[in-house]
């Protein structure tokens, strides 16, 4: 039986925010602790933020154990998960070169996702190159494990089409040789893209309308009770509107019925509550404070592992090293699967002299 693999991971531009942790980490730590994956790899994409980080490096740099302990923090074990570096595995740079010569301008130029991304980062006409290839890069990291299953949140469909045309083109052209992976979304809708806390269809680190995973208690608690609800919501009494009001988005994200026994008792589950809010006579206040709650309550036990893991980064270190030289020894029988298809593998075996000493006879 063929093995079942995971590739998932982050770039390393900031801290993680709570739109990872429901829209991939969460699901991430379930998927580890099922048994059913024989593998695990999750990747601190530093190549792939370098592309459009290439003037500030030391950003990237400062953001590396941030990321690993926020993986950590949530219930990545190293026992079971290898995370790693990327650009500790150079087989990830041949692999996107040799795939780059299977992708159109014009196929790039039509994925969505890269479309969004440039639009967002005003690259308009001077796109780096690199950041454009970012689709092909991610083929790279997902076929170099013979990922079956890659996690992600629905924004990045895009890119795991372009990796199985990637694969289906390779596996054509030069035989049956790489893995065609499959997506998995969150399940809950909620999660599939956490709008930030200004009510923002994203919620991004630019942006600066992210709650984040290590944030103390008290900043939590701030972002929460300043969030965008219902702007015509303005007396108690008024009927509330639930379409794009992110605190009842992100109750949908994180609340469950043994939180209303908890903190809301006269109320059994969160049906009852948008019942109530859309007819009227419930304060946005009130609901924040639910939230509020809630959110402490899964935010308390990741904030308390971050402190322990801060308190032995050289552990943290070992980790990464580990997990790196472990997913490079994975990639490097890739590459040479990939090179030996491709027929460019000239002195790994007798073949090539072999096929020169008859022709040159």
């Amino acid at each position: 039986m063929a093995q079942k693999i995971i590739l998932t991971g982050d770039r390393p531009t900031g801290k993680l925010h709570v739109g990872h942790y429901v829209g991939s980490l969460k699901r991430r730590v379930e998927l580890q602790n099922s048994g059913e994956y024989d593998k695990i790899f999750i990747m601190i994409a530093d190549a792939q933020a370098l592309t459009d980080n290439a003037d500030n490096p030391a950003k990237v740099r400062s953001n590396i154990m941030e990321v690993a302990l926020d993986y950590l923090s949530v219930g990545i074990d190293p026992a079971k998960s290898d995370i790693f570096i990327q650009s500790y595995v150079t087989e990830l740079t041949e692999l996107t070169f040799y795939y780059m010569n299977l992708v159109t301008v014009s196929r790039l130029q039509r994925n969505p996702t890269v479309k969004s991304e440039i639009q967002m980062r005003n690259f308009e006409t001077s796109i780096p190159v690199g950041f454009f290839c970012y689709p092909i890069s991610q083929a790279a990291d997902i076929t170099a494990f013979h990922a079956t299953t890659v996690p992600v949140g629905e924004d990045q469909m895009p890119m795991l089409e372009q990796t199985k045309e990637i694969v289906h083109k390779f596996n054509a052209v030069y035989g049956e040789t790489l893995t065609d992976p499959q997506i998995l979304l969150p399940e809950n809708k909620a999660c599939l893209r956490l709008p930030g806390t200004d009510g923002k269809a994203k919620m991004s680190k630019s942006l600066g309308n992210c709650i984040y995973l290590s944030e103390p208690e008290a900043d939590v608690k701030k972002k929460i009770m300043s969030m965008y609800t219902d702007p015509n919501h303005i007396r108690i009494e008024d009927p509330g509107n639930l379409e794009g009001n992110t605190v009842f988005t992100y109750l949908d994200a994180f609340c469950n019925d043994g939180h209303f026994a908890e903190y809301l008792p006269e109320y059994s589950c969160l049906q009852e509550l948008k019942d109530h809010y859309t007819r009227g006579g419930l304060g946005d206040v009130k609901v924040k404070k639910f939230l509020n709650n809630v959110m402490q309550e899964e935010l308390s036990p990741i904030r308390a592992r971050r402190k322990e893991y801060e308190n032995r980064i050289g552990d943290v270190y070992d980790i990464l090293k580990k997990g790196s030289e472990t997913a490079k020894h994975e990639a490097e029988k890739t590459l040479a699967e990939v090179k030996h298809a491709m027929k460019i593998d000239y002195f790994d075996t007798p073949e090539f002299l072999e096929e020169q000493v008859e022709k040159f006879k």
